[in-house]
């Protein structure tokens, strides 16, 4: 326990937070409105009562708007919040001041939530003993020489993984289950599955307490973590040390581990909404700060908060310290913790100005894409919100990718047997130039997914007719109706041979024409195993084994994963199938033969678009030079097999590398491995992928 206080020196407005420099720390927070304004320090995140307490002068602590004081020889591993009065008149200005609660710093590097609770800062009165504290952080750390990769990202290939998810489940034989440092022991498993990207979940520090009360009444807690309440401090959660002051080096070990391995690091982000909630919901940091500021309030009655994302509250993005705020919050991610891209959650709402209008040329969005330190940066938009708004293919800016839902969804359709979508999908497995190319952008615009996080996994997309989401304790009311999936005959876990046979057949049909399209194809973690979460397509909440990941099934359904390490390789040796630019059916290079060509039946027979019936897409794509082999692509989800003719290609035979109806190992075959097709002809069976390469 301290005995004697620290000295104190005015400090500085900039840069904004807690910042270590020779001689002490500087501290500053943002607030224009607020009247008094005090600083608490406590030995530890769970330290009963402050040490010291500072009183910070209208005259002589704040510049502008922003309030400061520097602390003499304050150590590294102080914990700290913030206390701030001021006017309380929620419908007049929006402002929510309350001189009893304790506030986060926004700029924190470094939090814990031991003691919170979520309850306590809802309602008026005193929360210190149970308020979250953020940490004094020195972010001195040894790289060892590490960089951000740059990988373009016609060679992207995207894995979309929950930290705590992917290791928590006891067959994951991890040291430290559900943490960065679990991850760090999976990478070998990352490396060798082929993929170039890992896309984490939200990792920004989030309330694990924000759920419905109903669902919490169940001992259910908010495990996908979209509910960022501080965007510049790691999700303690997920770290070892969380105590520590220094465990924000635990998230920076990954990465660093990561791209030793050649793996990039995306980072889900959610700058849309916070976790503060609406009028009812806690003041954690934002709301007793700025509020009226930080969040779109209704015009005439400012305690009502407009809600564009489904969450109680959206983020009033397009503000200009907000917008500096979010672009200096991403700077930082990829200045001091070296990640390589964002993915936007309900990245529409960025778009909306400050009454909420759609702008037409958002100052945030373009900010982020014209931002010079996120310049090498992947950027990637969910292109819709809560409230209507669906931008895929017109999201504002060049550089941003889109997760294509379009995609998703035609695929979905397509594998379930629908007819008369041939014209569509072949659009979708070119890249959907009909979305990118009129905006002058490019095939890496389409984040293409079969799934993600949100929804079935490919396992329960061909399993469940309906959503079984009970253990929610929402009356499964919850999640998407809409899921386009199809069981194969019976709902749910079966035994019928016949029925387990055609889903791992439409499982290797889902991933085959993923990994064989035009844009950037994003896996969900598991799904190369078969991961279930037993009908759940909404386990937001479920931080148990419902959600985690089953490394039993990777051992059980060994023949999966290996038909997706070798997609991906055959992705990766064609460079036919990763072009930036879009395909145009003209002859080029030095063979001078298209570089895609359509096909029916009859290799010399061009397809009936318009079809009402059809069900079958098949094409050649030409290699880039003479060095790369040619494609011969057929994907038949009719339930009656095709007889097709190979196209005569001058100088080169076919090889069989793709037979999805075929058992293992015959589904898929390595180069050496391949055999001549001596026949002109091949029979296509029902629901399957088939691709020849040619030597």
């Amino acid at each position: 326990m301290h005995k004697l206080e620290y000295k104190l020196k005015h400090g500085n407005p900039y840069p904004p937070g807690c910042n270590p420099t020779v001689g002490g720390v500087n501290f500053s927070i943002f607030s224009r409105h607020a009247t008094a304004v005090e600083l608490f320090l406590f030995d530890s995140s769970d330290s009963e009562h402050p040490f010291q307490i500072i009183q910070l002068r209208k005259e002589k602590n704040r510049t502008f708007f922003s309030w400061h004081v520097f602390v003499k020889d304050l150590p590294i591993g102080t914990w700290y919040s913030w206390r701030m009065d001021g006017p309380y008149e929620p419908r007049q200005s929006g402002l929510r001041f309350d001189k009893e609660k304790k506030l986060l710093d926004p700029w924190a590097r470094a939090v814990s939530h031991k003691r919170w609770n979520r309850a306590a800062a809802c309602v008026p009165g005193d929360n210190c003993q149970v308020a979250m504290r953020a940490a004094v952080v020195d972010l001195d750390y040894d790289w060892e020489g590490d960089t951000s990769l740059r990988i373009s990202s016609e060679k992207a290939i995207v894995y979309e993984l929950h930290v705590g998810g992917f290791t928590r489940h006891p067959s994951a034989h991890v040291k430290y289950p559900g943490t960065f440092a679990g991850l760090i022991e999976k990478i070998p498993y990352l490396k060798e599955l082929g993929i170039s990207h890992v896309e984490l979940l939200p990792v920004m520090a989030f309330d694990e307490q924000d759920v419905p009360q109903h669902t919490a009444e169940l001992g259910l807690k908010n495990y996908w973590g979209y509910s960022t309440h501080s965007f510049f401090s790691p999700h303690p959660g997920f770290c070892v040390t969380p105590e520590q002051a220094t465990h924000i080096h635990e998230f920076r070990d990954l990465v660093k581990a990561l791209h030793k391995a050649g793996i990039g690091v995306i980072l889900d982000v959610v700058f849309n909404h916070t976790s503060e909630a609406g009028s009812s919901g806690p003041i954690i940091n934002f709301k007793g700060i700025s509020g009226d500021m930080f969040y779109h309030l209704d015009e005439f009655d400012k305690s009502i908060f407009h809600d564009y994302t489904g969450c109680g509250n959206t983020v009033n993005a397009n503000h200009p310290l907000v917008a500096n705020f979010i672009i200096s919050c991403l700077e930082y991610w990829v200045r001091e913790m070296h990640v390589d891209g964002f993915r936007f959650d309900l990245a529409s709402a960025l778009a909306r100005g400050e009454q909420g209008e759609v702008l037409h040329n958002p100052p945030v969005l373009w900010g982020i894409e014209l931002s010079e330190q996120l310049a090498k940066t992947k950027l990637i938009a969910e292109a819709w919100d809560a409230a209507g708004l669906y931008q895929v293919g017109s999201f504002p800016g060049y550089r941003w990718g889109e997760w294509n839902g379009r995609y998703r969804d035609i695929v979905r359709r397509f594998i379930r047997g629908d007819k008369g979508l041939i014209q569509e999908l072949a659009t979708r497995v070119c890249g959907s130039s009909d979305l990118y190319e009129p905006h002058g952008r490019l095939p890496i615009s389409s984040i293409n997914f079969v799934t993600c996080h949100d929804g079935f996994t490919l396992h329960d997309l061909l399993s469940y007719n309906h959503k079984h989401n009970e253990a929610n304790g929402e009356n499964s009311q919850d999640g998407c109706n809409n899921n386009l999936s199809y069981n194969c005959g019976f709902e749910g876990e079966t035994q019928d041979p016949a029925i387990l046979a055609l889903r791992r057949k439409q499982a290797k049909n889902a991933l085959a024409i993923l990994l064989l399209s035009q844009g950037v194809p994003m896996l969900l973690a598991g799904d190369e195993f078969l991961n279930s979460q037993h009908g759940n397509n909404n386990g937001y909440c479920q931080d148990n084994e419902l959600s985690w990941l089953d490394w039993n099934l990777a051992k059980h359904n060994a023949d999966m994963v290996n038909f997706v390490q070798n997609m991906i390789a055959l992705r990766k040796r064609h460079p036919s199938i990763m072009r930036r630019h879009f395909l145009t059916g003209k002859p080029s290079g030095e063979r001078q033969l298209p570089d895609i060509s359509w096909h029916w039946s009859n290799a010399d027979e061009v397809p009936c678009w318009d079809d009402p019936g059809a069900r079958l897409l098949r094409y050649t794509l030409v290699g880039v030079d003479i060095h790369e082999a040619d494609l011969h692509i057929v994907m038949n989800m009719d339930h009656e097999p095709v007889m097709i003719t190979l196209p005569t290609m001058k100088g080169r035979y076919w090889c069989l590398a793709v037979d999805t109806s075929l058992p293992p190992p015959r589904d898929i075959v390595h180069p050496k491995d391949q055999k001549r097709a001596h026949k002109s002809s091949y029979q296509v069976a029902g629901r399957s992928v088939v691709v020849f390469e040619n030597h």
